[in-house]
């Protein structure tokens, strides 16, 4: 029997998304839907991809490298260059407020 994986629920962010972007634009509950399915397959790409080369490599851990990397296998181009750089961003500012809450 196949265990169920459990996908999250990316609408809220889509939409909120969506309204910072193009904030006279509305979408359907089809059109969310069908991204939220979208969004869910990406992840799961990326970290089982992640997952590979973290066995390849003999560690137990993610680390920000694998996942980077996954990201540029799994993505095409100029996307895998935006989402590398946000991503470089987010880790940057989680690692400097992480250190501010400890000091």
């Amino acid at each position: 029997k196949k265990k169920s994986k459990k996908k999250f629920d990316v609408k809220k962010y889509i939409k909120l998304v969506l309204m910072q972007v193009h904030p006279n634009m509305r979408i359907s509950k089809d059109g969310l839907s069908d991204i939220n399915i979208m969004m869910n397959d990406v992840f799961e790409r990326i970290a089982v991809e992640a997952g590979k080369l973290a066995t390849y490599s003999k560690k137990s851990t993610l680390s920000s490298r694998e996942v980077q990397t996954a990201v540029r296998l799994q993505l095409p181009g100029e996307l895998a260059k935006h989402a590398v750089s946000e991503g470089t961003k987010a880790v940057t500012t989680f690692s400097r407020e992480g250190t501010k809450a400890v000091t």
